[in-house]
Parts: C-alpha cells; structure tokens; sequence
C-alpha cells in the first residue's frame, strides 16, 4: 500500500472522528442531549475507513487488533453505562471511536512504530484523567465562597458525616436558590423534603444518580417556592463526558496516553 494512501487513509479518520466528536460535545453542551442520528452517522463514515485501510494493509496481527479494539471499547462503555457511570451517549461516542478510529492515526500519517496497546482506550483514559482534574474548579468556587459569607459550608447538614461532606466539597459548589430554579444543567448534590410538620430536611447526595436528579431538583425548587428557607444549593456542573473524550481524543494524539507516559517513567 502507497504512503499516499495510508496518509488519505489516516487523514480522514482523523478529521472525522474528530469533526463528530466536536460537534457531539458542542450539542451536549448546549442542550444535553445528542441525537442518535450523530452516531449512526459517525459509525456509517468511520467504519468503512477503518475497513479500507484493514483491506489494503491485511494481515492477522492487524485484525486481532481491530476485534481487541471492539471487543474492549464496546464491553467497557456498555459496563459504565449499565452501571450508571456514563450516560448512552458517551458509551456510543466510545464505540464509534473504536469503529473509526482504532489505530493511532498519527502512525498512519507518519509511518511510526506500530499501533498504541489499544488506542481508543488511551483516549478513554486521558479523558477519565482530565474529567478528574476539574476537582479545581469547584474547589476555587468554594475558596471565593467560603472568602464572601460569614457562615459555614454545611448549615442544616450537621447530621452527615465528615467523609461525605469532603466528598461533596471536591465534586461540587453552592449557588443560589434562584439560580439553581434557572439553570437546568446544575446538578444537584443534595436532596430535601418538608416533613408534615414543616421542617426542612436536607441531606447530601454523593453520587447522584442521572434518573433521580431531576425529581431531586424538583423538591428542591419546590422546598424554595414553599417557604423551606433554602437560600443555598450544593450542585456539581455536570459537565458532559463527551467534551473530556473528545479531549482525551485530542492529548492522546499530540501528547500520548497518559496511563502508559506515567507508567514508562515509574518502571525507567
């Protein structure tokens, strides 16, 4: 096979998964929600890509790669998704990638040393890193609360234990009542009821679950409109996955797999 056509080949992978992948993150962004179109999409363009070059470049050591490839990506993002770490969407962003994406392009374009030890999981993983490396931001909101109110962070939850507030800290900020009735993307990190007697019981919630924050966010609203004397709301900014993927994406290409750098520098 000609350098030309592993370049074509390579260049046009690359410019596709890269262009759904952008645009997925700006549609979650903006609305939360991807169509199913995208995806059907991403697979009808990048799979036939991956083919071609699988075609014109056949060998068995190539293949059993492709089918690790799928075979990995596929039952990971089904795992995550059934246990309710990731949503459909990003399952499906992870398995078109592993359809059209599944060696490293940059050793198609550039002719080096063989295929990453399962690219896409690289890219997986760099994503898994940097979505963790967001801890900063709610840790700065925190800071410039804590700098502006007079009070403590964890007025009405003296009931809950020293982890779980910790756990809450890092993964999430406090905003305003008001606030949190007009943004529908917070999700909330606590969740409240009025007991028959008219007290307000609020209590933490660690690690929400996707199907339950929405009535959560409703008691809340509903707490404030009552007269629950809730001024304040713990939410997480429930960035979507899907812009940590597609900048793992982006570091896995120019920087490499975050996983593996690490590991060849702790072993060398």
């Amino acid at each position: 096979m000609s350098d030309q056509i592993v370049i074509l080949v390579g260049g046009l992978q690359l410019i596709v998964s890269l262009l759904f992948l952008l645009y997925a993150s700006w549609s979650d962004l903006k609305t939360r929600e991807v169509e199913n179109k995208v995806w059907a999409f991403f697979a009808a363009v990048g799979l036939p890509l991956s083919l071609t070059y699988l075609f014109l470049n056949f060998s068995m050591g190539t293949l059993y790669y492709y089918l690790v490839v799928y075979g990995t990506m596929s039952g990971l993002s089904l795992l995550f998704f059934f246990v309710g770490l990731y949503g459909g969407a990003d399952a499906k962003a992870l398995i078109c990638l592993s359809l059209a994406l599944p060696l490293n392009p940059m050793n198609l374009i550039f002719r080096t040393a063989g295929p990453d030890i399962v690219f896409p999981l690289g890219v997986f993983t760099n994503g898994v890193i940097l979505a963790a490396l967001s801890f900063f931001y709610p840790l700065f909101r925190n800071m410039r609360w804590r700098l502006k109110n007079d009070r403590g962070f964890f007025e009405g939850f003296e009931g809950e234990s020293k982890v779980r507030k910790f756990a809450v800290l890092i993964s999430g900020y406090k905003i305003p009542i008001q606030s949190f009735e007009k943004n529908s993307f917070s999700l909330p990190l606590e969740d409240i009821s009025i007991s028959e007697t008219g007290k307000t019981e609020r209590k933490l919630v660690v690690l929400p679950e996707i199907e339950e924050t929405e009535k959560a966010a409703q008691r809340i609203r509903d707490a404030g409109t009552q007269g629950g004397k809730i001024d304040w709301v713990w939410v997480t900014p429930g960035l979507p996955m899907l812009v940590f993927i597609t900048s793992g994406l982006i570091t896995a290409l120019f920087l490499g797999n975050f996983v593996l750098i690490v590991m060849t520098h702790l072993i060398g």
